[in-house]
């Protein structure tokens, strides 16, 4: 298995470009994000409360997570290739749907359908998996998510501008477009990377207890999740912070909202540039560490009265870089349990980090109030942040206690 997979691009007799994942990633994430700048003006404009609205962030999620258990072992089984066509396919024609609904039910109904897009993060990850063995696995991820990270950083700008200029539908007619556009260049550029396909699905499920009787696999899975939950409990309650709160508009609460995306961006660089080097645990500890110092100074500053929008969007960024180091370092380190199941094991691990994520993501929406401020989301993040350094510190704890005999 070469370090250095060849590939040409446009051309579906070798693997995938590594931009081809890069925006089969890109496009899961700009579902997730673009339109969270438009969900107050969304809420008015179906009737329903802010925390209805936010349902289609919360079960989103919800279904992300659902969906990844099955399109892992779909994909082990069938292919990378064909599963990422027929999901982008079915993603296009979901968003059409939303643009079109008469009401919020059926608003929601498609809204849900639209996350079969998860199949950009479970197979942009396989994928990877499939082409090089584990360091370089975690160095290539690194650098996937690393351009990855650009779509959460503009997303929610250019939804909030778009929601100003035009409405919220705006962003949805982006997705359509994406979407299609997707389904062309996968057809066009993705070739097929699993060569060890199972023989049955009953046979992947099978071996499904290798993954979850394994410590190492949930150390690296849990750390993962609670890493990433402090994320998605941003993602579920900076909207409502920015609006009531700093009395942002749309427009600019979009220009601050993408704050954590820098951090992501340089998070990633550094797991591109040094995972292999450094090793994927210490790297995953060492962003555990700095999400967790970031939500701690947070919580000082803001016991001052101090932090003001600045200080609150500004020390997100140090979740954004603690992120960059964890997720791919542990993507890579659960991938490589079981190497035969990466697609299971990327959908797995995939599914408890977004379940986690939405339930997450809906305590912040409960939490926060008109009279709470932002605390009761520092505090939550301050939380979620802590348990992943317990977490790779278990899988360190395991190695170092085998190493001895």
């Amino acid at each position: 298995m070469s370090s250095r997979p060849l590939t040409r691009y446009l051309d579906r007799t070798t693997p995938p470009h590594l931009s081809t994942l890069v925006l089969l990633a890109g496009i899961a994430a700009l579902s997730l994000n673009i339109f969270l700048p438009s969900l107050p003006s969304m809420a008015l404009a179906f009737g329903v409360d802010y925390g209805v609205m936010q349902l289609s962030l919360s079960l989103y999620l919800a279904a992300t997570a659902a969906l990844q258990i099955v399109i892992g072992p779909i994909s082990d089984r069938l292919g990378r290739r064909s599963v990422a066509i027929w999901a982008m396919a079915i993603f296009t024609l979901a968003t059409l749907g939303v643009l079109l609904a008469p009401n919020f039910a059926l608003f929601l109904t498609f809204r849900l359908m639209q996350a079969v897009v998860a199949t950009g993060f479970v197979l942009s990850r396989a994928a990877v998996r499939d082409m090089v063995p584990q360091d370089q696995a975690a160095s290539m991820i690194g650098y996937v998510t690393m351009g990855m990270s650009l779509v959460p950083m503009v997303g929610p700008v250019i939804g909030g501008i778009l929601d100003a200029a035009f409405g919220w539908q705006a962003a949805f007619v982006i997705l359509a477009l994406s979407g299609a556009g997707m389904v062309w260049l996968l057809w066009a550029d993705m070739g097929e990377t699993t060569t060890q396909r199972s023989a049955s699905f009953a046979e992947q499920f099978r071996q499904y207890p290798a993954l979850l009787t394994s410590q190492r696999f949930w150390g690296y899975c849990l750390a993962a999740a609670f890493a990433s939950g402090a994320f998605f409990a941003y993602l579920g309650g900076a909207p409502y912070v920015g609006t009531t709160f700093y009395g942002m508009d749309s427009a600019t609460l979009g220009l601050y909202f993408g704050a954590p995306a820098l951090g992501y961006m340089a998070g990633n660089f550094v797991s591109g540039r040094y995972s292999v080097r450094v090793g994927i645990n210490r790297m995953v500890l060492w962003g555990a560490l700095i999400s967790t110092g970031g939500m701690a100074v947070l919580m000082l500053i803001e016991l001052l009265g101090s932090a003001g929008p600045l200080g609150f969007f500004g020390l997100m960024v140090a979740v954004g870089l603690g992120n960059g180091l964890v997720m791919p370092n542990s993507t890579a380190g659960m991938l490589s349990v079981r190497p035969a199941l990466a697609g299971s094991a990327a959908g797995l691990g995939g599914a408890f980090t977004i379940a986690g994520g939405a339930a997450l993501s809906a305590l912040a929406g409960f939490v926060l109030g008109p009279d709470t401020g932002p605390m009761p989301l520092i505090l939550l993040m301050l939380a979620t942040s802590a348990a992943a350094i317990f977490c790779i510190l278990w899988v360190l704890r395991r190695e170092a206690r085998l190493s001895r005999g």
